[in-house]
């Protein structure tokens, strides 16, 4: 039935994530460092896991074991978490009108959306084309959920090589999957607007850490996303 989810695209889904140049790749290797790094600052396996499971997201999972490291209170590591992971907000708003579909119903939608993260997006924004539009979500559910389980287990398997792996290493580790990221983005500079964004954005996040370094990529990244969208809305017109 169409309520349920349709196993073949969900299958496929899963298997994107196996592809040699998914992203996925380098999400595990970041949550590696995210392993080894809550092994480190005394959490137990099963808070390790259970914070993966629900974040789902890098820099999430840095600020909620800073957090409690310094002893917030679970309210603010609450708004500390969502207010890191409301960067993914774009990426959502762009994603969903690609996926929607009128015979599926939405808590297919609601459900997908804790799988919202850099590397999810990525595997479907490159795929989602080759796929009927009425099955996308399905597909897309299993683009999250294989994403989703290579954290966890990376997780798992970080956690348990923390002895392993040095302080050096969990940084480079842990810079993977953000530097994967910005050489997609380069390599996808095919249109005026994305090259003055990307451009702007590192030319300003560096200027402005001189003033603000808690600040800094937030306001650059601001400033270069709201003139680059100004330069295209004016083109448009």
């Amino acid at each position: 039935p169409r309520r349920m989810i349709n196993l073949k695209y969900f299958f496929k889904g899963i298997l994107c994530a196996k592809e040699f140049d998914s992203p996925a790749v380098a999400l595990g290797l970041s949550f590696l460092a995210i392993g080894a790094l809550l092994k480190n600052l005394e959490f137990t396996l099963q808070e390790s896991i259970f914070s993966t499971f629900l974040i789902y997201a890098l820099p999430g999972s840095l600020v909620m074991a800073e957090s409690v490291l310094i002893g917030v209170s679970l309210l603010n590591l609450f708004f500390a978490v969502w207010l890191v992971n409301a960067r993914l907000y774009p990426m959502t708003v762009s994603l969903m009108p690609l996926l929607m579909h009128k015979s599926q119903p939405r808590w297919k939608y609601y459900l997908s959306c804790h799988f919202v993260a850099v590397s999810s997006w990525l595997i479907i924004k490159s795929k989602y084309k080759f796929v009927e539009k009425k099955f996308r979500i399905d597909f897309w559910i299993g683009i999250g959920t294989a994403t989703w389980l290579i954290a966890i287990f990376s997780t798992i398997l970080g956690y348990f090589l923390a002895n392993f792996i040095n302080r050096d290493m969990m940084i480079a580790l842990a810079i993977i999957n953000p530097i994967y990221f910005t050489c997609t983005m380069i390599g996808a500079m095919k249109s005026f607007q994305l090259v003055v964004s990307i451009i702007l954005g590192a030319t300003l996040g560096p200027l402005f850490y001189l003033i603000s370094p808690d600040w800094c990529i937030l306001i650059g990244g601001f400033i270069a996303g709201t003139f680059a969208f100004i330069i295209g809305e004016k083109n448009v017109s």
